[in-house]
């Protein structure tokens, strides 16, 4: 079983505003991560914060560590309830084709090349990377996946992540 986790619990400082529920095409952008991951996914939750009626996943080992606390605690309730893998995505990308989540869950652990945000990760890791977190090692999610072995996946045309007003209005 696969639990699908949006990456949700920044401070979107580049941003300047609450980026997860900041609106394109009509709808908050953790709006379509979750579309994104739904087709792929047995069950969603929101990691660092409440939104939408999706069960909410604290950031482990404690809040403000980035994407990788998320991904912590989702690896966390993960194991715990007994899913294989969690698969992940930012709550700031938009439009991920669905062949390029497809070649990620054919092995674990994987992520996106181009933006390891976009990755599949065995529940089993979740011990490990609170360890790894725990100690203070890098906190960078290039730097979990070469030290967990994790398969680089090429995106075939190039990913739409909405870090800035600018990269929101240009999108």
């Amino acid at each position: 079983m696969i639990l699908g986790a949006i990456l949700a619990g920044g401070q979107a400082m580049r941003f300047g505003a609450d980026k997860a529920l900041a609106e394109w095409r009509g709808r908050a952008l953790i709006a379509h991560a979750a579309e994104a991951l739904r087709p792929w996914a047995d069950e969603l939750v929101v990691c660092g914060r409440e939104w939408g009626g999706v069960r909410s996943v604290a950031d482990m080992p404690a809040p403000g560590l980035g994407p990788l606390g998320g991904l912590a605690g989702a690896l966390a309730d993960a194991e715990a309830r007994g899913f294989d893998a969690v698969l992940t995505i930012g709550c700031d990308m938009v439009e991920v084709p669905g062949e390029l989540l497809q070649r990620l869950t054919r092995r674990a652990p994987s992520c996106c090349e181009d933006a390891p945000v976009l990755g599949f990760w065995p529940a089993a890791l979740a011990g490990a990377l609170c360890e790894r977190l725990q100690a203070g090692e890098e906190r960078s999610l290039r730097g979990w996946a070469r030290a967990v072995g994790a398969l680089p996946v090429q995106a075939d045309t190039p990913l739409r992540n909405i870090n800035t007003r600018l990269d929101l209005e240009t999108a």
